[in-house]
């Protein structure tokens, strides 16, 4: 028995995509465990350190963010200290362009690390799964982005193990966080300058709560008709 076992995993450790899925999981094991013991930014040097890069502040903010973003840094603490150094509209641009640029790290590292992996194992239920992934749209992408499961980084890593296509996915990661990037950054720069905000700033944060809850239910009504479809006797 134990030698069975112990064959078996002789066979796992030299699959090449066995060992590229393991890299996969200790990298964001690593990410996990630096956000539990590394060092976290003063967010009141965060200002100071946008003054010094000067007109490089903007572009330093979305390549900071969408790594932070893809190290599993919470979109929420970097959308605030956007919205707190460069205020509630560019705050939010700046955010989302650091979700837009982490969404495509994250999706192309779980494309490379793990595809191959889970393509060769997903069987019955799993296959079904994957094949939902695969079939996706951006509205699809949108609701999985909107429900509170997970941080964005992780539904990065993991749409790319899936079959999932990238246009669909990027456009629809993007969209999806338009409602929280008005939002946060609006409350970002309310901290740090609460008499100069426009609260009107946050307009897009209410407007797309509704217009998220719309798409869900929509979406919701369309795979139950498509599943009792499927299941129907023929």
């Amino acid at each position: 028995m134990i030698s069975a076992v112990r064959r078996r995993w002789v066979r796992l450790v030299r699959n090449p995509s066995a060992l590229r899925f393991g890299m996969l999981l200790f990298l964001l094991a690593g990410f996990g465990l630096l956000l539990l013991v590394g060092p976290h930014p003063d967010p009141a040097a965060l200002p100071r350190l946008a003054d010094r890069l000067g007109s490089f502040a903007p572009v330093a903010a979305i390549l900071g963010g969408a790594l932070l973003l893809v190290a599993l840094v919470p979109r929420t603490f970097i959308t605030l200290a956007a919205g707190a150094i460069f205020g509630p509209l560019a705050g939010a641009g700046y955010a989302l362009g650091a979700a837009l640029l982490a969404a495509a790290i994250g999706f192309a590292v779980g494309r490379l690390l793990g595809r191959e992996f889970v393509a060769e194992r997903v069987r019955g239920r799993l296959a079904r799964l994957d094949g939902w992934f695969t079939r996706q749209s951006m509205l699809g992408v949108m609701t999985v982005r909107l429900l509170p499961i997970s941080g964005f980084g992780l539904v990065s890593y993991g749409y790319g193990t899936t079959g999932a296509r990238l246009l669909p996915f990027l456009a629809g990661s993007v969209i999806a966080s338009v409602p929280t990037a008005f939002g946060y950054a609006a409350i970002g720069a309310a901290v740090t300058s609460p008499g100069n905000v426009n609260w009107f700033a946050a307009a897009p944060a209410s407007l797309g709560f509704i217009a998220s809850a719309v798409l869900i239910a929509r979406w919701w009504r369309a795979e139950r008709t498509r599943a009792a479809g499927t299941t129907a006797p023929q």
